[in-house]
């Protein structure tokens, strides 16, 4: 049933990530009556469920990007909110491998962008100081970082979720925004559907944060300027899980490759090991695991772990990456578009939120204030 009903309120989130929870929450805390839609039938169910987990560190990023500077901030302020709140997290450490003589540019390279990025506990270690560490790895030298973490990505939206509803802030499962109208002074309008009924939902402040589907969305946004937006790309990752348990105690990264950071090495906070993600650019959601690309992992992980077990890997799950750069361009950067590029007053555009939103959405969603004239 359509009807021509507006609801008004202070402020409209779109979409229920890490990110998006982590807005409302901000907005909540700042006095906007605040309304989160979701499409979906629960909170999180796309990239912010699909991920390592990971609290990354801040060094593989370039210096003044906004992603170097929201993640080494969004990472001191996550252990803290996880601290203070209770939320399962663990300060494991990462290394990072050459596993070739070639790739000790590279890390050293890693290593200065890491110091440039404000990271003073970062060290480069020779091959018998990394396997000191673990002896199990195989490599030519690795780069230390042990403020790299893990943390319950469930846990961490329940509680960003609880302290946005604390705020006043409502959660609308199954909404879905059909269209949408940037009217300043007037009150955007989006149109909703939700429980068989579309309706129009109207607020001073709306923060697309829709993850796979903002470019999407914000093209059917009425007064939002069209050629602004960037093209979106999707980078689909595929995991597997160990069958038994993995020798190390610390995450295992390889040397950074194009369009993501290599097939890597995770730990849940139970100790079981994962590797992935690794890349493979689709056009559809598809979150099909095809366990033939296990064959391209053994290879990967063997280069550091060559005692991997052969037929011990099995399918686990797979995550999207919501990115704004294509194959074979550079990775892109956080693109937050606000007032100041676009011109619409009370409008807020995220883009690209791919790694390491997750470590960086309190600060992001700081910087969403600033962009808004919240400031504290």
């Amino acid at each position: 049933m359509v009807t021509d009903r507006t609801e008004k309120t202070g402020a409209i989130v779109i979409g229920a990530g890490i990110v998006g929870l982590a807005c409302a929450r901000a907005l909540a805390e700042k006095g906007f009556e605040t309304i989160i839609l979701e499409r979906h039938a629960a909170f999180g169910q796309e990239t912010s469920s699909r991920n390592s987990e990971v609290i990354h560190a801040g060094l593989y990023y370039p210096s003044h990007s906004l992603k170097a500077g929201l993640c080494v901030d969004g990472s001191r302020r996550l252990y803290e909110y996880a601290v203070a709140r209770g939320i399962a997290h663990r300060r494991c450490g990462k290394l990072i491998v050459a596993t070739q003589q070639q790739q000790e540019e590279r890390l050293h390279a890693l290593h200065e962008q890491a110091v440039n990025n404000g990271l003073g506990d970062t060290r480069l270690l020779t091959q018998k100081q990394a396997l000191a560490l673990e002896p199990q790895l195989r490599c030519v030298a690795a780069l230390h970082s042990p403020a790299t973490g893990i943390i319950s990505a469930h846990a961490l939206m329940l509680d960003l979720l609880g302290d946005a509803e604390a705020g006043g802030a409502v959660l609308s499962l199954r909404s879905a925004v059909l269209a949408g109208e940037a009217r300043p002074g007037q009150g955007h309008r989006l149109l909703v559907e939700s429980s068989g009924e579309t309706m129009w939902l109207a607020a001073d402040v709306i923060i697309n944060a829709a993850g796979l589907s903002a470019v999407a969305l914000a093209r059917r946004i009425e007064g939002c300027p069209q050629a602004l937006l960037p093209e979106a790309f999707f980078a689909k990752g595929n995991y597997y899980a160990l069958s038994g348990r993995a020798p190390f105690s610390r995450l295992i990264y390889p040397v950074p490759e194009p369009g993501g950071l290599g097939v890597h090495l995770t730990l849940d906070l139970a100790g079981q090991a994962r590797f992935g993600p690794d890349v493979e650019w689709v056009e559809t959601l598809d979150y099909t695991v095809d366990p033939r690309r296990a064959d391209g992992f053994y290879a990967e992980v063997k280069k550091y772990w060559p005692e991997l077990p052969d037929r011990s890997l099995v399918p686990a799950y797979c995550g999207i990456r919501p990115k704004i750069s294509g194959p074979h361009a550079p990775n892109a950067d956080f693109l937050i578009q606000g007032p100041e590029s676009h011109g619409v007053p009370g409008l807020i555009n995220l883009f690209g939120i791919e790694s390491p939103g997750l470590t960086a959405c309190l600060s992001i969603a700081d910087q969403v204030c600033r962009q808004l004239g919240l400031s504290d």
